[in-house]
């Protein structure tokens, strides 16, 4: 899944040139943040406030359609969007203008309740216009996402239950051309900089793009809302749809992707970085540092988040040798790993078993939440598999938001790709983390947070999120799950997946490790596949410091709920606690431990 969801990042989301009259509204609510800054209408500050929320909402959804269909806004359905050298510049203009906007509001002047909004909102955009120091947008595609993905996943989004919808597909096709030469072009940038992604990660990508050329346009992912077209729609209408977008598939974008691909393979591998260091990259420490910091929402450097992890994996290496020890296997760490890996019981032969399983083990988990959360998502969510074109080079699972303003279900999606390496021992935490009481959960009660501004419902601090996901799994044991050992392992090798990352993404990127040390450092402590292995390696490479985010945001959770169990003592009320870390959303870690010992003095004082 998943990525911060700020407002810088935002705007710099898929796009083509707005039209005029979209054009035109979004500088007209860039004058009118200038004049709320100026204060000439004489407003106070808690109203500037609330009108700036309104006019930044709309300003987002103006410039990235794409996110708007994300969150279910109906806004032009109809365009991709603007990733232009000068819509960049504009949208990276907005963010300065609009932190000067926040920071000419007097926060005493306003509700205590207030407070809490403006803090986050000042956060988020202080750390978004730091930045802007970094060409982050000259980075915009690798094997986890760009182009040949983008646009799949978009229509992926998309409702086809109508005409208009189905023409709303058709005109984003129609856009992807553009889309395509802007991405080029903002590589070519990158690549005159030394800016690229390591060259060994680029590997799959030639064929990524090739996967969305298809001889038979009807097999194309992209036109899968025209293979079902259901009967809301006019028989002759779906037929004449239908038709027209196979024509703009192979007269406009099949010769985008083949661009796309010739440029990929001819130009930009070959010009791609031989180094996997992002402190290699100009300015590469400072950037990794930024990272950092945004990733964790701490002040820890990196070699102190290393030795963190090298202390986490002694610890569950330990948990790891009681496992083994309790079900009497005979033989090294290193043997039962490979017993693990190769052991048919272990296996699914199908990926419909394989999808099976995952179903069955939420609708288990499911009934299981009301003994530890008091309030429940409204948002149902569903389990399909990660998409064929995207498979080989993506990670075991993720989780895609749903939107109630959209009709559309929160999704867990789960990877079928090399059934060898997708083991029954970890399905259970798996599933915990990504769908209940994890992301999903944790995702649809933030979107249907009451009074709160439109970002409080979006926004996305990775170790907040990320965080809550491994401390999920942990609660497995509480929902009666792992009743099996190996089953318990599994949970632990993903505590150990996590807290690794934390070794070698810190290795990779700050102290000097080459790609196959972070290898077989894995090798040596998780009871991960090696195809696994070099997938997560090859992500951490591409995303310094966001695999941090995870292992960080679980220690501060379960260090609060061991503070408020101690200093509550039988007072203590784990559906109240699990309400109160959720119960506001995504937010930095540090407001967390306040919030959390705030809340215990209240319980405290009656």
């Amino acid at each position: 899944m998943k990525k911060r969801i700020l407002f810088a990042a935002l705007l710099l989301l898929l796009s083509l040139p707005l039209s005029a009259d979209w054009l035109e509204q979004v500088n007209e609510i860039s004058s009118e943040i200038k004049e709320l800054t100026r204060n000439e209408q004489g407003l106070t500050d808690q109203e500037r406030l609330q009108r700036y929320y309104k006019l930044s909402y709309d300003r987002t959804m103006l410039e990235s359609p794409w996110f708007a269909t994300y969150i279910g806004d109906p806004r032009g359905q109809d365009r991709l969007g603007d990733q232009s050298e000068e819509s960049i510049k504009r949208r990276k203009q907005a963010t300065l203008d609009s932190l000067e906007l926040v920071r000419s509001i007097d926060r005493n002047a306003l509700p205590s309740n207030e407070r809490v909004n403006y803090d986050l909102l000042l956060d988020q955009l202080n750390r978004d216009a730091r930045e802007q120091q970094f060409p982050t947008e000259q980075l915009p595609m690798n094997q986890m996402g760009g182009p040949q993905q983008n646009l799949a996943r978009l229509l992926a989004l998309m409702p086809n239950a109508s005409t208009k919808q189905l023409e709303n597909q058709i005109s984003r096709m129609e856009d992807f051309p553009v889309y395509v030469d802007q991405t080029i072009a903002l590589m070519r940038k990158g690549m005159e900089k030394g800016i690229t992604p390591p060259k060994i990660t680029l590997r799959d990508v030639p064929q990524q793009i090739r996967a969305q050329l298809v001889d038979d346009a009807k097999d194309s992912p992209l036109l899968k809302g025209f293979a079902d077209i259901p009967d809301s729609v006019d028989p002759l209408q779906a037929d004449s749809l239908r038709k027209r977008a196979t024509e703009v598939y192979g007269s406009q974008v099949a010769p985008a992707f083949e661009r796309l691909l010739e440029f990929t393979e001819n130009e930009y591998l070959p010009a791609a970085r031989e180094s996997i260091a992002a402190r290699d990259l100009p300015n590469g420490e400072a950037w990794y540092r930024h990272n950092v910091a945004v990733r964790t929402t701490t002040d820890l450097t990196p070699q102190q988040i290393h030795d963190i992890g090298l202390a986490e994996v002694k610890r569950i290496r330990a948990d790891m040798g009681a496992i083994i020890e309790s079900v009497g296997f005979e033989g090294s760490f290193q043997d039962f790993l490979h017993f693990l890996r190769t052991d048919p019981q272990f296996y699914h032969d199908t990926a419909e078993g394989l999808m099976q399983e995952y179903r069955d083990i939420s609708k288990r988990a499911d009934p299981e939440l009301t003994r530890l959360f008091g309030k429940l998502p409204r948002t149902p969510y569903g389990v399909i598999e990660v998409p064929d074109y995207a498979a080989k080079s993506a990670t075991t699972a993720y989780y895609q938001r749903g939107s109630m303003q959209a009709g559309r279900p929160g999704y867990f999606y789960a990877n079928t790709y090399a059934l060898d390496t997708r083991p029954r021992w970890e399905m259970e935490a798996l599933t915990l983390h990504e769908a209940v009481p994890g992301h999903h959960l944790q995702i649809a009660l933030q979107q249907e947070l009451e009074d709160v501004p439109w970002f409080r419902q979006i926004s996305s601090y990775t170790a907040f999120s990320e965080g809550w996901g491994l401390y999920s799994e942990s609660l497995g044991e509480e929902m009666g799950f792992y009743q099996d050992p190996y089953s318990k392992f599994g949970q632990l090798t993903y505590e150990m997946w996590r807290a690794i990352r934390l070794v070698v993404d810190t290795g990779m990127h700050y102290l000097g490790w080459s790609r196959q040390q972070a290898i077989d450092f894995f090798k040596e402590n998780a009871g991960k596949s090696e195809h696994d292995i070099v997938v997560e390696v090859d992500r951490y490479i591409v995303w310094p410091g966001q695999a941090l985010a995870y292992k960080i945001g679980e220690l501060k959770i379960k260090e609060l709920r061991a503070y408020a169990e101690e200093s509550l003592g039988e007072a203590f009320d784990i559906r109240a606690f699990h309400d109160e870390v959720l119960g506001r959303g995504a937010i930095p870690l540090s407001v967390l431990d306040a919030n959390i010992k705030d809340w215990v003095a209240a319980q405290q004082s009656g």
